[in-house]
């Protein structure tokens, strides 16, 4: 397109629509701008690659020791100390599916892939709202090629590539000298609704038991709402470590199963460190989990799992929810219980029941094993009702407060 100057002479104008939007470059001669229109076509109507607006093909100075961010962040993770196989495997699985959507965006419009470098803050913004959107199925309206995230896994997912570039400015030498994953505006963690904890009254978790026929299946339900243990704890507990001998029986938390790859460790499933460091705890145990125990360890060897199924093995996850725990939610169910727990919801209940019983918050996460009291306030924090009566009466007291009298007072002139 030409357009003519006061001055007599002309500019010649590019003009085309990119992504909803429209897009424009100028030039002082026809030949350029038909140059310029050829290699926008030749780029499927975007800028082309290098192109940078009102300055032509740039090429930008290679910074020493940048690379794919794909790569850069598979290698610090490579690097990451502290970390069980199932941890790195997972930090992997994340890199690859999900944090490989990161590019990087021009100011021109032009779209280049992401080195750990290159990329600024605007770039994490694109990359969440992706995140956000994910990617249907453009040939099967139901089906998704990348389902939507939800704001817990973009948080955590964000938490991993801040990690990623902050290891970059802190190198020696330096790669970058700001982080640009710092102060991106994340999702609130409460626009969107969890899997729904259930917590279960003491008479319908008997409603559940009761519909258990194996003895060794049901022992291992009561442990599991009588302690608040998650299921990889108390299925590698061993003879070993329970203490009947003190003054209040305790089990020892002090590994838990993890799955790994297929191949790795072994198996499936290895025997590992808990969850975080505060999970290696002592419970103790009230005189119902202590009889289990006394039972279950009688005449045992100090290596034998404490929960065994009938054939003497340890319990598998998927054999005992299909096979015991979710048959007897099904006949409990049709029996009327308005319920359908997760097995998970065992641990949700005993916490629930120790707060009905009013223990404090901070005794039921060291019993929980939880890193953070945020975590447990987060969890349970709303299940905590026995101040009601005494926050209603301090507000009750604070508004009916008699204003003073003013007979007392007096104004003193300047």
């Amino acid at each position: 397109m030409e357009r003519p100057k006061k001055d007599g002479t002309s500019t010649f104008q590019v003009k085309w629509r990119q992504d909803g939007e429209w897009q424009s470059e100028k030039f002082g001669d026809g030949d350029s701008a038909d140059a310029f229109k050829r290699l926008v076509e030749a780029h499927g109507g975007k800028w082309p690659h290098g192109w940078v607006r009102g300055e032509g093909f740039v090429e930008k100075p290679k910074v020493p020791g940048d690379m794919p961010f794909v790569r850069y962040a598979e290698r610090y993770v490579d690097r990451l100390t502290g970390i069980d196989v199932r941890t790195r495997e997972d930090y992997h699985r994340e890199i690859r599916i999900h944090l490989s959507l990161l590019q990087r965006t021009e100011p021109s419009g032009q779209v280049a892939p992401a080195t750990i470098c290159n990329v600024e803050s605007d770039d994490i913004t694109d990359w969440v709202r992706l995140e956000e959107k994910g990617e249907p199925d453009p040939n099967d309206a139901g089906r998704w090629l990348r389902r939507k995230a939800d704001p817990k896994s973009i948080a955590n997912r964000h938490g991993l590539m801040f990690c990623v570039f902050q290891s970059a400015v802190e190198a020696t030498p330096q790669l970058r000298t700001t982080n640009p994953c710092k102060g991106t505006r994340l999702p609130r963690l409460d626009d969107h609704v969890d899997e729904e904890m259930t917590f279960l009254e003491h008479d319908e978790y008997q409603r559940v038991r009761a519909e258990i026929s194996d003895p060794d299946a049901r022992d291992l339900a009561d442990w599991l709402v009588g302690t608040g243990m998650r299921w990889g704890e108390a299925t590698a507990l061993r003879v070993k470590d329970i203490n009947l001998s003190a003054a209040v029986p305790t089990a020892s938390v002090q590994r838990a199963w993890k799955k790994a790859k297929k191949g790795a460790e072994g198996g499936a499933y290895y025997i590992g460190p808990p969850k975080t460091k505060k999970a290696r705890r002592l419970i103790a145990l009230a005189p119902a989990q202590a009889d289990l125990a006394r039972r279950l360890t009688a005449g045992q060897p100090p290596e034998a799992f404490l929960f065994r199924t009938p054939t003497g093995k340890a319990w598998r996850h998927a054999n005992y929810y299909n096979r015991k725990w979710m048959p007897a939610v099904a006949e409990a169910v049709k029996k009327g219980l308005p319920k359908r727990p997760r097995l998970h919801d065992l641990r949700h209940t005993h916490a629930s029941w120790l707060i009905a019983a009013n223990i404090p918050l901070p005794a039921i996460q060291i019993r929980l094993g939880h890193e953070s009291i945020s975590t447990t306030v987060d969890r349970y924090g709303h299940l905590v009702r026995s101040l009601d009566g005494d926050i209603t009466a301090a507000v009750e007291a604070a508004m009916h407060t008699a204003v003073p009298a003013a007979g007392g007072l007096r104004v003193v002139g300047a």
